[in-house]
C-alpha cells in the first residue's frame, strides 16, 4: 500500500516512535500489576478488499486483502512509502482509505490496556518501516500476524495472506 496525496489520507495517522527504553514495557504484565486493570479487551483482524475480484476469488480460499489490527478501538496497520521510518498507521477501525472493508474476525483477547497497547505498537512499528515493505515477504499482513500472536497468542487465518505464500513457495522454485 502507498501512501497517496495528504486529502486521501487525512485520517491516517503514522505512528511516532518515542525514544523511551524498550525495557520499560512488560508485554504480559504481572496479574497483580499496579497499571489500571483492563481486563480482557477483544482484539480483531479487519480484512479488506484490494480489489473486486476478490467476491469470487474469495469463495475459492484465495483474494487480494489488506489487514489492519483493532484493539481499544483504533486500527493499526502497515503500509509501503519510500522513507525509512516507520510504514505502521492508526485509522479509524473498519475505515481504511482505499480499501472495501470485507469482515472484521476476532482473533482472541488481550489483558493490555490501553497505554501499554500503544507503547507495543510504537515499539513494534520499529521493525516495519515503509521502504522494507514487500507484497510477498513483508506486508500488512505479515504484519498483522505478527500482532496478533504477541498480543493474544493466536494466529489470523491463513487464507488472508495465501497469495503472498503461493509467490514465495513460486520464487523457491524459480531460484532452485
Amino acid at each position: 500500500m502507498k501512501l497517496g496525496t495528504k486529502n486521501r489520507w487525512k485520517d491516517v495517522m503514522l505512528l511516532r516512535l518515542r525514544c523511551k527504553s524498550p525495557t520499560s514495557f512488560c508485554l504480559f504484565p504481572k496479574a497483580n500489576s499496579s497499571a489500571s486493570d483492563a481486563g480482557n479487551v477483544p482484539v480483531y483482524l479487519n480484512v479488506y478488499d484490494l480489489t473486486p475480484m476478490n467476491g469470487y476469488l474469495y469463495w475459492a480460499g484465495l483474494g487480494i486483502f489488506h489487514s489492519g489490527v483493532e484493539v481499544h478501538g483504533a486500527e493499526y496497520a502497515f503500509g509501503a512509502h519510500d522513507y525509512p521510518s516507520s510504514g505502521v498507521f492508526e485509522v479509524e477501525p473498519r475505515h481504511c482509505p482505499g480499501f472495501m472493508f470485507r469482515k472484521a474476525i476476532f482473533i482472541g483477547m488481550t489483558s493490555l490496556d490501553e497505554k501499554q497497547v500503544r507503547e507495543f505498537m510504537e515499539q513494534h512499528a520499529a521493525n516495519y518501516n515503509g521502504d522494507s515493505y514487500n507484497l510477498i515477504v513483508k506486508n500488512c499482513n505479515h504484519f498483522c500476524k505478527d500482532v496478533c500472536y504477541k498480543l493474544t497468542a493466536k494466529k489470523i487465518p491463513k487464507w488472508v495472506n495465501r497469495l503472498a505464500k503461493i509467490g514465495v513457495v513460486s520464487l523457491a522454485h524459480l531460484v532452485l
